[in-house]
C-alpha cells in the first residue's frame, strides 16, 4: 500500500478507540466507517467484546462488516449477527491455568466466557458491572472448569494490570495467550496462540489480503499484536503507552473522533 492507495482493509478496536467515553459511536465516525465499504474496503471491528454485546454495536454502523471478538476467538458476521466460527481453550487447560493462577494471588476470582454467555465464581464481582445482569451464570469451581471457552477471565480488586498481567505470562504463558484491556485489574486469556492478529490474519489470508493492505486503530495492550501486525498502524492519543510506543502513527483521542479523521482522509 503506499500513501495514493487506501488500504483493502481497516481493522479497528472498539471501546476507547471508536467508541467514546461515553459509551456512543458519534455519527462522524459512523459515517467514516460507511465510506470504507462503499469504496470497496473490508471493515473489521476487532474488540475484547464477547458477541453478546455486539447487538448495539451493528446497529450503530448499520450491520457493516465483520467482527472478531473475545480478542480473536470469535468471528462475528454483522450483516447477519451470527457466528461464523470460534477458537475455545479447551477445559482441561482452564482448569491448570486457574489452579496455576489462584497460586500467584488468591484475591483472584475467575469467569468463563462462550459463544454465548458465561459463568463465573461467586466472588466476581465487578463493582459497577453486575455479573448476572451482564448475562452470566454464578456456578462453583468444579462447573468453572467444566467445560471449554472462548475467554478466560481473572480479576483481581485493587491489582495495577500492567504487573498483574506480567506475573500471570509467567505462571501460564505457555497455555494461554494473556492481556488486558480495561485498566482495572482484569486478566482476559484466550487459547494459545490466539489473538487479535491471529484471527485478522487468518481472514485477510481468506480474502487473499496481505498485512501491508491493512490499516489497524487500537488503545490497548489487546491490541498490540494486531497493530505490529498490520501494515499501518495508528494509536488514539488516549491509548496505553505501550500502544504508543508500538504504533506506526498517531490520531486525535477516542472522543474526538480520531478514527474518523484519518478514515475520511484515507477514503474521501
Amino acid at each position: 500500500m503506499t500513501d495514493e492507495t487506501p488500504p483493502r482493509l481497516i481493522a479497528t478496536d472498539l471501546d476507547g478507540t471508536i467508541v467514546r467515553s461515553d459509551g456512543t459511536v458519534s455519527a462522524r465516525t459512523v459515517g467514516a466507517l460507511a465510506r470504507v465499504e462503499r469504496a470497496g474496503a473490508m471493515l473489521v471491528m476487532v474488540t475484547g467484546r464477547p458477541p453478546r454485546w455486539m447487538t448495539d454495536i451493528a446497529a450503530a454502523v448499520d450491520h457493516r462488516g465483520v467482527a472478531i471478538c473475545a480478542n480473536g476467538a470469535v468471528v462475528y458476521d454483522l450483516h447477519t449477527e451470527t457466528v461464523v466460527r470460534t477458537h475455545e481453550i479447551p477445559p482441561d487447560v482452564i482448569a491448570e491455568a486457574v489452579r496455576r493462577l489462584r497460586a500467584v494471588s488468591p484475591e483472584l476470582r475467575f469467569a468463563v466466557e462462550y459463544p454465548h454467555g458465561f459463568v463465573f465464581e461467586a466472588r466476581y464481582d465487578l463493582g459497577r458491572w453486575d455479573a448476572e445482569a451482564l448475562g452470566g451464570r454464578p456456578v462453583d469451581g468444579e462447573e468453572l472448569v467444566s467445560r471449554g471457552g472462548t475467554k478466560l477471565l481473572a480479576f483481581h480488586p485493587s491489582a495495577d494490570p500492567d504487573p498483574l498481567s506480567e506475573k500471570a505470562m509467567e505462571a501460564v504463558g505457555d497455555l494461554v495467550t494473556v492481556t488486558h484491556s480495561s485498566g482495572r485489574g482484569l486478566l482476559e486469556m484466550s487459547a494459545q496462540g490466539v489473538t487479535k492478529a491471529s484471527a485478522l490474519a487468518a481472514l485477510c489470508a481468506e480474502h487473499g489480503i496481505a498485512a501491508a493492505d491493512v490499516t489497524a486503530f487500537g488503545d490497548m495492550p489487546n491490541d498490540l499484536p494486531m497493530l505490529t501486525w498490520a501494515g499501518t498502524s495508528y494509536g488514539v492519543a488516549n491509548a496505553h503507552p505501550l500502544v504508543l510506543a508500538a504504533v506506526t502513527h498517531t490520531t486525535s483521542r477516542n472522543d474526538d473522533d480520531g478514527v474518523a479523521e484519518v478514515l475520511e482522509r484515507l477514503y474521501p
